[in-house]
């Protein structure tokens, strides 16, 4: 009897000791509840600022029915992983006619309010419309990895810019808008990329190219380094190779230096199922402070339209070096042959639109041949090669006081008719039979 009161008591005392705890732990103040629920409050907090605002609940007008918009008051705007997001994000506020939308993402520090009423009058007065599919586009890089600039293509009628740039800055893994740049007032401006930047010539050169404009983009460069010939030679090879601008950084920075910047232009075929790359340098001119392209180097793209296009003939470039200096355009024919290609067609329709622009420029054709023949039949032939150029320009509007023919036959080849070893060299006289064109502007 006495051992079962014992155990009785003891299964009591370890009763009250355990609601002791129990108490102890529930108890309000207790240090670990507060930690935990602190915890909680926090993560719930950080997913909430991690979300961006949706468009729908920015668009709160007042009671005029007016956007009402405090740019003193106003947050520094949305941030994301994602640029395009926020970048499409503006352009849907914006076809809305939403500038409150507008003027919460993009936050205060991008623009001061006159550029913001200069952005509502255009988009009051243009009904804002975006030109298309493509009208949202990454221009590039202005600092690798750190700074890039998008677009938006606009649908306007009249003349001068038609672009809204917007950079972006990157802020550990998240992105925000820093600087908003608006369609430039000056239609007469010869500049209609963005002035003294060189990203925007380097984007409106590219663009003026993918449109075979061949006056536009010679505005944008140095022209006593970069000739005429190496313009039309890149509109040759956009056309013909059928390249685009790729969407993900199209331009991308290799150097910045305060008078000196590199880019490297990635371009893939209109299917994407190729890719390749060209470098452009940019120089700022010291009489006009204005930037301008003074180099564009070729090599990785000739290389790769060789070996898709002339079947990996690294000689058939539509761009070759000429003798006396510089570069010229190269037109190529068939074995004994004086008729031209499609392909040819294609390029000289280049040629003419360049030529058309201004009847005081001047073209001298060359025509030659390899070494297969007498002299005099190749002679004839190089001259007959030049001639069949020179009518496909007369019939296209190129006037004949701005053509110059010349026979070389086969006395000035490319590349060597025989092999060292004194065997017959085919690919070497493919590269001969060409005309050469001299775009002496």
């Amino acid at each position: 009897m006495k051992n079962k009161t014992a155990y009785l008591f003891l299964f009591i005392a370890l009763l009250l000791a355990a609601s002791a705890v129990v108490l102890l732990i529930l108890k309000p103040g207790n240090e670990n509840t507060n930690i935990q629920a602190t915890t909680e409050t926090e993560t719930e907090q950080t997913l909430e600022i991690d979300q961006p605002e949706p468009i729908e609940n920015l668009n709160r007008p007042n009671d005029l029915g007016e956007p009402k918009v405090d740019f003193t008051d106003s947050e520094l705007g949305l941030s994301t992983t994602q640029p395009e997001e926020l970048i499409s994000r503006i352009a849907a506020a914006l076809e809305k006619g939403d500038m409150e939308a507008v003027s919460k993402i993009v936050g205060k520090d991008a623009f001061d309010s006159d550029d913001f009423a200069q952005l509502s009058k255009l988009v009051e007065a243009k009904n804002f419309q975006l030109s298309g599919k493509d009208a949202l586009r990454e221009v590039g890089e202005i600092k690798l990895n750190q700074r890039s600039r998008w677009a938006l293509e606009l649908d306007l009628n009249d003349t001068g810019e038609k672009r809204i740039y917007f950079d972006l800055e990157r802020d550990g893994n998240k992105w925000r808008v820093d600087k908003v740049i608006l369609p430039s007032t000056d239609v007469n401006s010869s500049f209609q990329a963005v002035q003294n930047d060189p990203l925007g010539i380097a984007d409106a050169f590219l663009q003026a190219i993918l449109q075979q404009d061949f006056e536009t983009a010679r505005q944008y460069v140095d022209k006593v380094v970069v000739s005429e010939a190496k313009i039309a030679g890149l509109c040759i090879l956009f056309e013909e190779g059928e390249y685009k601008l790729r969407s993900s950084k199209p331009l991308r920075a290799m150097f910045t230096r305060e008078d000196r910047v590199g880019y490297l232009a990635n371009v893939m075929t209109q299917d994407g199922s190729k890719s390749a790359q060209f470098s452009l340098n940019l120089s700022k001119a010291p009489s006009d402070g204005q930037w301008r392209v003074y180099e564009v180097n070729l090599d990785q793209l000739l290389a790769d339209y060789a070996n898709r296009v002339a079947g990996g003939d690294t000689y058939y470039s539509p761009l070759v070096k000429n003798p006396s200096g510089g570069e010229t355009l190269a037109l190529y024919f068939e074995f004994d042959e004086d008729s031209m290609s499609p392909r040819t067609r294609r390029q000289l329709e280049i040629v003419a639109s360049m030529l058309k622009t201004d009847p005081a420029k001047k073209i001298t054709l060359s025509g030659h041949t390899d070494a297969l023949g007498t002299k005099s039949y190749n002679n004839e032939l190089s001259a007959n090669r030049a001639d069949v150029v020179a009518e496909f320009l007369n019939e296209a509007g190129v006037s004949a006081e701005q053509i110059i023919t010349i026979a070389k036959g086969a006395s000035q080849p490319r590349r060597p008719n025989l092999t060292e070893s004194g065997e017959d060299n085919p690919q070497g006289r493919r590269a001969n039979r060409r005309t050469e064109i001299y775009l002496d502007f």
